[in-house]
């Protein structure tokens, strides 16, 4: 199965994202504050956070534990240099209620089958390519 999201630039550096019915927008930060939404690096900090949630989340209600309230706080740096990038995630799972020690562990694997996770450490392969619309017709200098 392919799935699909379509990004769309909307004004400036703000872009609506579309995925199976939703949307949502991303943005950087302009001098004046103002902007649209989280910029596309929150997002992909974001979606490690969600993804680990989602695993520690089906761990603790599979033990009959809750679930509702759990937090996963994430804090990231950029990596100095060139090609810009993040260097560095950490994720703090935050159950609502104490857990046994004997479970910590347990969790903390759980965690570690993340999808979004599992991507960075084995990379997808990354393609990119020109759409150029049919008919378009132009130079460009």
């Amino acid at each position: 199965m392919v799935a699909q999201v379509t990004v769309t630039n909307v004004l400036a550096d703000a872009f609506r994202i579309d995925v199976r019915g939703h949307s949502f927008e991303v943005d950087q930060p302009a001098p004046d504050g103002t902007e649209a939404g989280p910029t596309p690096v929150e997002i992909f900090v974001a979606s490690l956070g969600a993804c680990a949630g989602y695993y520690a989340g089906r761990f603790l209600r599979a033990r009959g534990l809750p679930a509702d309230g759990l937090r996963v706080r994430c804090e990231w740096a950029m990596r100095a240099g060139e090609p810009a990038r993040v260097g560095r995630v950490r994720m703090a799972i935050q159950p609502p209620t104490a857990l046994p020690a004997e479970l910590h562990g347990a969790l903390l694997a759980a965690v570690d089958r993340c999808t979004v996770t599992n991507s960075l450490r084995q990379p997808p392969r990354l393609d990119v390519d020109l759409d150029v619309p049919l008919g378009a017709v132009g130079t460009h200098t």
